[in-house]
C-alpha cells in the first residue's frame, strides 16, 4: 500500500479513537479482551498490549479463528472486542460470526477496522463494500457504522455497555469532527445534523461530511436539503426514515455496494410504507484501482455528486 497522505489539521484516524476508548474501557473493567488477528498495528493496540499483555489473544492470520475466540471468551463472561480487517473479518469469518456470534446471541463486539474502500490501492480484495449487505440477514446482531471520532467513541462505550453481539465500522481515512449542537448517541437513533423540507440525504460513516458539503451547495441555490446521519444500520430507525419521506424525496449515500446496504435497508422501509422518489449512491460492483480518494472522486461519491443526485431527484418530484 502506498504511503498515507499528510493527515489535514483537524482531522482524525478513527482507529485512534476506537483504542484509546477500549484502553479506558478496559482500565475499568478487568473484562474487557481484545482478540486479533495478526492485526495489532493496524488496530492501533500496540499501547493495549503493552499494558495488558494477558488480556490480548493474537491468533494470526486466522478469522474465523479470531471470532471463534471471542466467542468462547465471551461465553467465559468477558467481554472481547474482537479486531480485524473488515474485509476479511466478514467475508473469511461469515459462517463463525452467523454461527457462534449471531445465533448464540454472545456478547462480543466485532470491530471491523479499515472499513469500506480505506485500502485503495490494494483494490478489491482488500475493499469491504459488501458487509453491511452480508450483516444486515443477521437480525440480532447491532450494526454501527459511525461518522468521526466523537461517533466512535461513542460507539464503542455503548456497545460495551450493551448485552450482545455488535459490529463496528471503523475507517482509518482521516475525517474532521462533525458540527454539533446536541451531541447525544444511542443506539437505533439516527441524528439530524441538518434541517430541510425539499428533500432528504441519509448518510452514514465517511459519507456524513460529504453530505453536509453537498447540502451547503444546495442552499446556495435555494435548496433546503435535510442531512440526516443514519450511524446505525440495525436497528435501524425507521421513525426518522418515514419523517425523512416527508420531504418527499430521499437519496442515500454510503461507502458500501448500492446493494444490500444502508440505501437497501431504506428503501425497504420506504418500499413498504410511504414510497417517495429515491436514488441510491454507492459503489456499482467491484472497483478498479485506486486510492481511497481518487475512488470516492471517481464514482461521484463527493459533495458535487450527491448534490447533482439531489437536483435530479428533485426534478421527478
Amino acid at each position: 500500500m502506498s504511503a498515507a497522505a499528510p493527515q489535514p489539521a483537524g482531522w482524525h484516524d478513527c482507529r485512534d479513537t476506537f483504542s484509546k476508548t477500549v484502553e479506558a474501557l478496559a482500565e475499568a473493567d478487568p473484562r474487557i479482551v481484545t482478540v486479533v488477528s495478526d492485526s495489532v498495528g493496524s488496530s492501533k493496540l500496540v499501547n493495549f498490549r503493552k499494558r495488558w499483555p494477558e488480556r490480548m489473544v493474537n491468533v494470526g492470520i486466522a478469522e474465523q479463528t479470531v471470532v471463534a475466540v471471542g466467542a468462547g471468551l465471551a461465553n467465559g463472561g468477558k467481554i472481547p472486542f474482537v479486531s480485524a480487517a473488515a474485509c476479511f473479518l466478514t467475508a473469511r469469518a461469515m459462517e463463525q460470526i452467523k454461527a457462534d456470534i449471531a445465533y448464540t446471541n454472545v456478547n462480543v463486539k466485532l470491530i471491523g477496522q479499515s472499513s469500506g474502500i480505506a485500502y485503495g490501492e490494494l483494490g478489491p480484495t482488500h475493499h469491504s463494500i459488501e458487509d453491511m449487505a452480508w450483516l444486515r440477514l443477521l437480525n440480532n446482531l447491532t450494526l454501527i457504522v459511525p461518522s468521526d471520532p466523537w461517533e466512535t467513541e461513542q460507539a464503542i462505550r455503548a456497545a460495551a455497555a450493551l448485552d450482545g453481539p455488535v459490529f463496528i465500522r471503523v475507517s482509518r481515512m482521516p475525517v474532521p469532527d462533525l458540527p454539533r449542537s446536541n451531541a447525544r448517541f444511542e443506539i437505533g437513533k439516527a441524528e439530524t445534523l441538518r434541517e430541510g423540507d425539499d428533500l432528504a440525504i441519509i448518510a452514514n460513516g465517511v459519507m456524513v461530511h460529504r453530505a453536509l458539503a453537498a447540502a451547503e451547495a444546495l442552499a446556495a441555490e435555494g435548496i433546503a436539503a435535510r442531512v440526516i446521519n443514519m450511524s446505525t444500520v440495525n436497528p435501524l430507525d425507521e421513525a426518522t426514515i418515514l419523517d425523512a419521506a416527508k420531504t418527499g424525496a430521499v437519496v442515500t449515500v454510503e461507502e458500501h455496494s448500492v446493494r444490500g446496504g444502508l440505501g437497501g435497508a431504506v428503501a425497504e422501509v420506504l418500499a413498504t410504507h410511504d414510497p417517495v422518489p429515491m436514488r441510491i449512491l454507492g459503489f456499482p460492483g467491484f472497483l478498479p484501482t485506486g486510492s481511497a480518494d481518487w475512488l470516492l472522486e471517481h464514482f461521484n461519491l463527493n459533495a458535487a455528486g450527491i448534490a447533482d443526485a439531489a437536483r435530479q431527484l428533485l426534478a421527478r418530484k
